[in-house]
């Protein structure tokens, strides 16, 4: 048992933020369709999908992971009769999500407005980079824009001469997650009022949103913070250090920390009482970062991770993919996990983080090929008998593989 069974989701997204937030609600149990153009499908299914290395059986890793747990059904939405096919999927339906530019919903008639008339429960999601609304709605964009546009990008990096995106594409990704945060609010509240209503959610939204206490230290003192690489403002020590073999990060946040400390790394010119406070170690920070640099940089990272661990001191290595994803703990948590290809074999990716007491089952389906579902969403949800479907494919208005 998972806790969206029942739910359907009509999945009309492309690229990153949409396709993650479907995925997300396909881990968690909802019956996620993914409505695909005829031809070649969702962008994604051709990224990727000949690289030697980051393909399997002609899909790439963007769609292997992304459109796990989905189903596909192909419909020409932009033929009259394909739209009636898509407005008689949406009477079944819970959910319709896009990440289509601002207006393209609108356009193409499958906006809350129209679908509301339908089914007056429906729930619709919209991810657009500036939101539905506003002087630059109709600007596109992708999540290192809004990276850059939203602050975030100006304070990563090593210095104010170098702004750098996130590794992770946290501007998609945020977008996704909030998407899906929207979409299970709107569900408890159709819960109470029998009604469904529209999400808007905006990647500079939830880039701004994601600056938290930072934009508040900011309207407080009207001072651009700026990139300190992987310091932090306030405590010491709490940065990455060399070692004899590659790196460490240290993060004494509290005054016992930095006891503990003490002990591990047994350095004369570190044990002073002008460094016992936090106040004052912020004042000395290069001098403390540098002898712990020459101290660490004696040892392996494991010598220095072991003898931590044991301190209580918060530290981690910096892990390759390749060590990070084979961690024990990671393991342990089942978060990496094999998913199947539907022409056979299996793809390591990452799990489910939501862990559940209840409602915890965990598993996977394959991401689908274009139109396998075709046939068997019509039927189940619109009640289309075998002739009708037969001829919406004949006249490709549907595509379906079966």
């Amino acid at each position: 048992m998972k806790p969206l069974d029942g739910v359907k989701v009509i999945d009309l997204t492309h690229m990153l933020a949409g396709p993650y937030a479907g995925m997300v609600l396909a881990d968690l149990g909802a019956e996620v369709v993914k409505i695909e153009p005829l031809g070649n499908g969702e962008m994604t299914r051709g990224l990727l999908k000949d690289d030697p290395n980051y393909s399997f059986k002609g899909f790439g890793a963007y769609f292997l992971t992304l459109n796990r747990n989905k189903k596909s059904v192909s419909i020409d939405l932009k033929s009259e009769e394909g739209l009636n096919v898509f407005y008689d999927l949406i009477k079944s339906a819970d959910i319709v999500l896009n990440n289509f530019s601002a207006g393209v919903v609108k356009k193409l008639k499958i906006d809350f407005k129209n679908l509301e008339k339908i089914n007056p429960k429906i729930i619709t999601c919209s991810i657009t980079g500036f939101g539905e609304t506003g002087p630059h709605s109709s600007r596109p964009a992708y999540d290192q824009i809004v990276q850059a546009y939203s602050g975030g990008m100006s304070i990563t990096g090593k210095d104010a001469l170098s702004p750098t995106r996130a590794g992770i594409p946290i501007g998609d990704l945020g977008s996704g997650l909030y998407s899906v945060i929207g979409i299970l609010s709107a569900l408890y509240s159709k819960e109470k009022t029998q009604k469904g209503q529209h999400i808007d959610i905006s990647l500079l939204d939830v880039q701004i949103s994601l600056l938290t206490y930072m934009a508040t230290m900011h309207t407080l003192s009207g001072i651009n913070p700026e990139p300190i690489g992987n310091a932090h403002f306030v405590h010491v020590p709490y940065n990455s250090f060399t070692t004899k073999d590659g790196f460490v990060v240290i993060a004494v946040i509290t005054d016992a920390f930095w006891k503990a400390l003490k002990s591990v790394v047994n350095v004369d010119s570190l044990d002073d009482p002008k460094f016992d406070l936090s106040v004052d170690r912020l004042k000395n920070q290069e001098f403390i970062e540098t002898e712990l640099n020459k101290i660490l940089s004696t040892q392996n990272s494991d010598y220095w991770i072991n003898k931590l661990n044991e301190a209580k001191v918060p530290c981690a290595p910096i892990n390759k993919f390749s060590e990070a994803l084979s961690d024990e703990q990671v393991i342990h948590r089942n978060m990496m996990v094999d998913v199947s290809h539907p022409d056979g074999g299996t793809v390591k990716m990452p799990g489910n983080p939501v862990k559940m007491s209840y409602t915890n089952e965990d598993s996977y389906s394959p991401p689908p090929h274009l139109g396998k579902d075709t046939k068997e969403v019509l039927k189940i949800w619109s009640d289309y008998d075998e002739d009708k479907i037969n001829k919406l494919i004949k006249d490709q208005v549907v595509g379906s593989i079966n």
